[in-house]
């Protein structure tokens, strides 16, 4: 609970950041719904319906998107479709329904599928192709959309979820610039968002920013809430935005799989920073730098960015100190020396913003390489980054390589604005120079996001992070170097096994300064098949990393081979990448194209109908406590609960639960604060179960065990000791 000062300072700190989402809004935007009648035929198309589904398993969220495009022309057209790339997301599926059944995409080398596509288009016959054509927007092409004729689409990504401190959010990016074209902004129909989020941790408030009271939000249980949304005319001008709260968690760490039986496993392992490591705030160094370019004048971005840089200046304490710089072409300071962030110096920087205007090319690496001139020997130096990552291409590898031999005890935090930024440039930016980086909906709750991020550059948790494995055969790693730990930005892990059996994992980290050795047991299992989306987000992460390889070393498409093998091998779209829709499986055989994501969807699909079965039942359970008949049934249900003498409950390690279920998630709790005993990690919050797992299901092996299930010990640790 904060306390009745800290809450003054942070109110009168951001209170600048309020007037950021009517002025993001305010700004001529386009929709996701960037629908073109393209390829020279002309026609007028519009958006009939868009539902979108979304469930959150293990913090990652999969969302399907199913859209009816309707061609209100008396001639054949062919459809372009613009919509942005939601952060951490990867494209799993692209379906169309053609002669009434709905084809299943497979992802193929993007020269290729653009060929194939083109040669179909010749005969008039049914191809779709769906592209990612840069860093921040993906293009569904549709072909042909018959005289006065529908189209049904399907597309399914899966992202890892936001969360900033203890509030998950999910975003639904739908606003992109239009870039001159006229486009369809509305639905003529149905427009529907559903969220269902499921989590160990109690949920305690759940919330859209963006749309307010047109959501209904149903919370089922503390475990499960639902939010949603339906109307006629929807508006695809502006991002959906969900937020809900969770009660922080202990330190831990989780550990899911996914395995199919003769293969090789997945695993994703979640290192959270819990409650006991927050830390007393003390004086550090920040260089605000500010990206000036013309490209920032597009969606309101240098605005908005403005406004963050003074909101985030109001908030830092007597003992900070600070410079203020923009740039373009080159550096401009205002003090040219670090200044006590006091009022005058408050006052001079707000004066010095408001004066900037967006104009110019952008040259990042003059502007970093002076902000490290501010480093002082004693004190944190925080260089704070607002752009949108814009830059010449032949500068990124000066720029890595500036990053690479920054002076000791400094660190680059990246925030973007919107939905036109570069996000790989940002992110590979904060995470090789040990910082973090943010990205915000014009859709979010801009207080809040600020709050948190500021409590992040404040509070690093845990750094030096390292793992070790014993017992089973481990590889492939990723990411290969483990980033700092923040306070409200858990860490993870994925990874490759070979064989279950008994695993080791040795960690070993700086917990205030002081050195942190832990260790975690658990069993890896020969057959998991109820997380199979970790396998998707395991291969996007190593297409990640091999793509910034490539911006490190300044060689485009060196691994290009690379890349495409892994896309093609685990259907996901990137630059290299594409899915291709043909209307029957004899086109796919003529083209020797493997139905590779035609039979990964239907693993998937089992497991995400098997989550949908389970939240259906709870709902049930909820609905069965309403009313009187409710109330005396739970009072009877709590004096049938009350345990007997006799009855013992099965250990945490054991192979199966009470009925049968599979064996509960492996996690183990930290205390770093305290020599006490662990805490539990049940409905306190205190368990290690990640804040991210806004997710539904954190066991090995299934959804057994949601419930009353066996916890393994927990164990104390005081880094003082």
């Amino acid at each position: 609970m904060l306390t009745r000062e800290v809450k003054s300072v942070a109110i009168a700190a951001l209170a600048a950041v309020a007037a950021i989402a009517m002025m993001a809004l305010a700004t001529p935007v386009f929709a996701a719904g960037q629908l073109i009648a393209d390829g020279g035929l002309g026609g007028v198309l519009e958006t009939k319906e868009h539902d979108v589904r979304v469930v959150v398993n293990n913090g990652i969220a999969v969302t399907e998107v199913e859209q009816v495009f309707v061609n209100k022309e008396d001639r054949i057209v062919e459809a372009l479709y613009v919509f942005p790339v939601p952060k951490s997301a990867s494209v799993a599926n692209f379906s169309m329904w053609i002669n009434g059944k709905e084809m299943i995409g497979e992802v193929v080398e993007k020269e290729r599928a653009r060929e194939i596509y083109n040669s179909y288009k010749q005969v008039k016959r049914d191809p779709g192709l769906l592209e990612q054509v840069n860093y921040k927007r993906f293009e569904m092409r549709i072909f042909p959309i018959p005289a006065r004729g529908e189209q049904r689409v399907k597309v399914t990504y899966y992202q890892e979820l936001e969360v900033d401190h203890d509030w998950a959010t999910y975003v639904y990016p739908l606003a992109t610039l239009a870039d001159n074209q006229k486009v369809d902004e509305r639905t003529t129909g149905r427009f529907s968002f559903s969220l269902e989020a499921k989590s160990e941790v109690p949920i305690t408030a759940m919330e859209s920013p963006s749309h307010g009271d047109d959501f209904v939000i149903a919370q089922h249980s503390d475990a499960y809430s639902q939010a949603s949304l339906e109307v006629d005319g929807g508006d695809l001008s502006r991002d959906v935005v969900v937020s809900y709260r969770l009660q922080r968690p202990q330190s831990g760490i989780d550990l899911i799989t996914s395995k199919e039986a003769g293969d090789d496993g997945y695993f994703m392992m979640t290192i959270t920073a819990g409650q006991e490591l927050e830390q007393q705030e003390k004086g550090m160094d920040y260089v605000f730098v500010l990206d000036v370019s013309g490209s920032m004048a597009l969606d309101g971005k240098l605005g908005t960015s403005r406004r963050s840089i003074e909101s985030f200046i109001e908030a830092l304490g007597p003992e900070d100190r600070m410079e203020v710089m923009t740039f373009n072409l080159q550096p401009n300071l205002l003090f040219k020396e670090l200044k006590s962030a006091d009022e005058a110096a408050h006052a001079a920087a707000k004066e010095f913003l408001q004066s900037q205007q967006a104009r110019g090319g952008t040259i990042l690496r003059p502007a970093l390489q002076t902000a490290y001139k501010y480093r002082d020997t004693d004190r944190q130096l925080n260089v704070v980054l607002l752009s949108d990552g814009i830059t010449e291409a032949g500068e990124h590898r000066e720029l890595l390589q500036l990053i690479a031999d920054r002076p000791a005890g400094s660190r680059v935090f990246s925030i973007g604005v919107g939905n036109e930024v570069n996000k790989p440039l940002l992110e590979q930016i904060a995470r090789e120079s040990g910082g973090l980086a943010a990205f915000l909906s014009p859709g979010d709750d801009f207080q809040r996001q600020a709050q948190a991020f500021r409590r992040k550059l404040t509070r690093p948790a845990m750094s030096q992070l390292n793992l070790q494995f014993a017992g089973v055969d481990v590889y492939d790693v990723e990411p290969q170097e483990l980033p700092d730990l923040y306070h409200g930005s858990p860490v993870r892990v994925f990874g490759r096994y070979r064989d279950g059996g008994k695993l080791q994992v040795s960690m070993n980290a700086e917990v205030l300064g002081k050195p942190v050795d832990e260790s975690f047991d658990a069993t890896l299992p020969e057959v998991d098949d109820a997380n199979p989306e970790i396998e998707r987000t395991w291969a996007s992460h190593r297409v990640e990393r091999l793509m910034n390889d490539e911006r490190r070393s300044g060689s485009p498409g060196s691994l290009r081979n690379q890349i495409v093998e892994l896309c093609e091998g685990y259907s996901i779209v990137s630059e290299y990448a594409s899915f291709i829709v043909l209307e029957n499986d004899a086109e796919y055989q003529r083209w020797s194209i493997e139905r590779k994501n035609e039979a990964r969807m239907a693993r998937d699909g089992a497991a995400l109908q098997s989550r949908r079965e389970a939240l259906q039942q709870l709902r049930e359970e909820a609905l069965a406590q309403l009313g009187p008949e409710g109330v005396a049934k739970r009072v009877d249900e709590v004096a049938q609960s009350t345990p007997n003498k006799s009855s013992q409950p099965l250990a945490a390690n054991s192979p199966v639960t009470q009925n049968n279920a599979p064996a509960p998630r492996e996690s183990r709790g930290f205390d770093f604060n305290t020599g006490n005993a662990p805490r539990n990690s049940g409905g306190g919050g205190g368990g290690a179960t990640d804040p991210l797992t806004g997710g539904l299901l954190l066991v090995i092996g299934g959804w057994g065990a949601w419930t009353c299930r066996p916890r393994r010990p927990r164990v104390g640790f005081d880094p003082a000791a």
